[in-house]
């Protein structure tokens, strides 16, 4: 049992917490708890640590006992969980975990891709609930600027609630030319905007649809917007101007979803 904060692998373990360029490094992620434990596939698993109280509690669970004999567990004292933790409330189970490799082209291979294309988003649960919400409207993939927040920083993991593991997801250096990429291949871009003049539900997104969304506070760059195909904008009543860009992702990706299951 690992019973020292001066352990080695659990200052790794702090420093990936913390430092994205570490987790870069180390082509790895972190999890916590047992619900993303059981969803994250086992072949990508590379290290476990788990406390006696954490494994007490899954004792009657085989399937969860069975996936810890797969991947093997390493025990570590509570007082030093707490230090390996990104969590107030550690549950007491934390998982070392290979990060997946996708490229845009596997997004562009498929029939009419549906992709969400994010500029520049710092808030990470926002990008993990883009994610979440992306899996369940049916998304091929979410594409992020270099300048968006790490989607594996132990918070946006969090928000995604084991989504991370299913929604391809790429970094561009450079979304004007990604979005020309697009274009290339048959995929019409809308950017949500101030400036559209039509409701989103005015569009048809039922072939190949990519939606820009831009930084919570600044929206898009005015480069980007200007590649768009289409503006469109969201209805707004009273006082407000515009939407949290987590929402606003998931009613363009809903009603993309929406046409295409109609259309069935």
């Amino acid at each position: 049992m690992i019973t020292s904060s001066s352990n080695q692998r659990v200052k790794q373990i702090i420093q990936w917490q913390t430092k994205a360029r570490e987790r870069r490094s180390g082509g790895i992620f972190l999890t916590e708890g047992f619900k993303l434990y059981e969803e994250v596939p086992a072949e990508w698993v590379q290290e476990v640590y788990v406390t006696e109280d954490a494994l007490e509690k899954a004792g009657t669970d085989s399937a969860l006992r069975d996936k810890l004999d797969k991947t093997g567990w390493e025990p570590v004292s509570p007082e030093v969980f707490g230090k390996m933790s990104d969590t107030r409330t550690p549950q007491g189970i934390l998982c070392v975990v290979k990060r997946p490799e996708y490229c845009l082209e596997q997004m562009l291979s498929s029939s009419g891709p549906l992709l969400l294309v994010l500029e520049n988003l710092q808030d990470p649960g926002n990008v993990g609930t883009i994610l979440r919400t992306g899996e369940g409207a049916g998304v091929t993939g979410v594409i992020l600027s270099e300048g968006t927040v790490d989607v594996y920083n132990p918070k946006t993991i969090r928000a995604t609630m084991g989504s991370v593991f299913r929604v391809p997801h790429v970094y561009e250096k450079d979304l004007v030319k990604t979005v020309g990429t697009l274009r290339e291949n048959g995929i019409r871009t809308y950017a949500a905007h101030l400036e559209g003049e039509k409701y989103y539900d005015s569009f048809s997104f039922r072939a190949g649809t990519a939606f820009l969304i831009g930084n919570e506070g600044m929206g898009l760059s005015r480069e980007l917007a200007e590649t768009a195909d289409e503006y469109l904008k969201i209805p707004m009543e009273g006082k407000v101007e515009s939407l949290n860009a987590a929402v606003t992702a998931s009613l363009l990706a809903y009603e993309a979803h929406r046409q295409r299951r109609s259309s069935l």
